[in-house]
C-alpha cells in the first residue's frame, strides 16, 4: 500500500483505465482511487484525480471531470489538477497550507484552464482533510459526500446545474431528476468566464465516517441512498468496488427502468484511521 505524506508524494490521475480501486495512506487515514473510462468507449477518459499530501494528518482530495462536448475536456481537467498540485508543493515550503491557500490553488486552476484558450471546461471537486476536520471546495456537477457508518448524510454538495438546483429547492425529486432531459447541463464551470467557487463548511469526520468524492459516471447513475449503502460499511476497498461495479453494471442496462448514462466514471474515498482488514473465516 503507498504511503503518502509529503506534498511530493502526490498521486496524480490523467485519463487512466483502472481494473479496481487503488489504496494509499494518507492524511492518517486510507483513501481509495478509481478512474475508467466510460463502458465500451474509444474515446480516452476525460476524468482526473489527485491524491495530494499536505502534511502527515493533512491531505487535499480531488476530482475533476472534463466537460464532454467543450474542446480539449481531458485536457481541461488534467491541467486544473498539476495546476492545483504545483500551487500547493509551491506553498507547502512556507506553512501548512490554510484554506485561503486551497482556494488560491483552484483559482489556479482556473487560470490554467482559460490558459488553454480553446473553449476548454471542467468541473472540480476537492476536500481538504485537516486531522479530523474535513472542508469541501466544488465547482459543477462533481459532488463530494460524507456519509456515517449508519447511513446518514452529513454533508452533501449541491450540483452546479439547473436540475441540481432543482433538486435542492424541493422543485424536483430525486428519481425525476436522474431521467431529466437537462440532466447533462453544467451552470458553472472552471474555464468559464463567470466561474464560482464554492467553499463548505468545515466539519468533523467521525471514526466510521466515510467521504467521497464522484464524478457525475457515479451520481448520474446511482441513487445516492444506494451510494450510501455500498459504501457505509466493510473495508474501503471491498466498498469501494461494489460501488464501481453497481456504476458500470448501471451504464450497461440500457432501456431499463432505472437511470442509465454511460460516462466516464471517477471516485476518491477516504476514512480516517488505517484500513480496516476483513475477517478471517475459520479455514483461513
Amino acid at each position: 500500500m503507498l504511503q503518502l505524506a509529503h506534498v511530493d508524494d502526490a498521486k496524480l490521475y490523467f485519463g487512466r483505465d483502472l481494473a479496481a480501486p487503488e489504496i494509499a495512506e494518507i492524511a492518517s487515514g486510507t483513501a481509495a482511487v478509481f478512474s475508467s473510462r466510460a463502458p465500451g468507449s474509444a474515446r480516452a477518459n476525460e476524468d482526473s484525480a489527485a491524491l495530494i499530501p499536505l502534511g502527515p494528518e493533512s491531505a487535499l482530495l480531488v476530482v475533476a471531470d472534463g466537460v464532454g462536448g467543450a474542446p480539449a475536456g481531458e485536457q481541461a481537467a488534467r491541467v486544473a489538477i498539476e495546476a492545483v498540485w504545483s500551487h500547493l508543493a509551491e506553498a507547502s515550503g512556507l506553512a501548512l497550507p490554510s484554506p485561503g491557500m486551497i482556494l488560491e490553488s483552484i483559482e489556479a486552476a482556473q487560470h490554467s484552464v482559460r490558459g488553454l484558450g480553446v473553449g476548454a471546461a471542467t468541473t472540480l471537486a476537492a476536500l481538504e482533510v485537516r486531522g479530523s476536520r474535513v472542508r469541501p471546495y466544488h465547482v459543477g456537477d462533481s459532488r463530494v459526500l460524507v456519509i456515517g457508518q449508519r447511513g446518514r448524510v452529513k454533508l452533501q454538495t449541491v450540483s452546479h446545474s439547473p436540475v441540481g438546483f432543482a433538486v435542492e429547492a424541493g422543485v424536483l425529486d430525486e428519481r425525476d431528476a436522474m431521467h431529466h432531459a437537462d440532466l447533462h447541463l453544467v451552470s458553472n464551470v472552471l474555464g468559464a468566464e463567470d466561474t464560482r467557487i464554492e467553499v463548505g463548511s468545515s466539519l468533523r469526520l467521525a471514526r466510521f465516517d466515510t467521504a467521497l468524492l464522484g464524478s457525475d459516471g457515479l451520481f448520474d447513475n446511482l441513487f445516492v441512498h444506494e451510494v450510501v449503502e455500498l459504501l457505509r460499511r466493510g473495508a474501503l476497498a471491498q466498498a469501494m468496488q461494489g460501488l464501481v461495479s453497481a456504476a458500470q453494471q448501471r451504464m450497461a442496462a440500457a432501456g431499463g427502468p432505472e437511470p442509465c448514462k454511460p460516462d466516464d466514471l471517477t471516485l476518491v474515498a477516504f476514512r480516517p484511521g488505517p484500513p480496516r482488514q476483513r475477517p478471517r473465516t475459520p479455514t483461513e
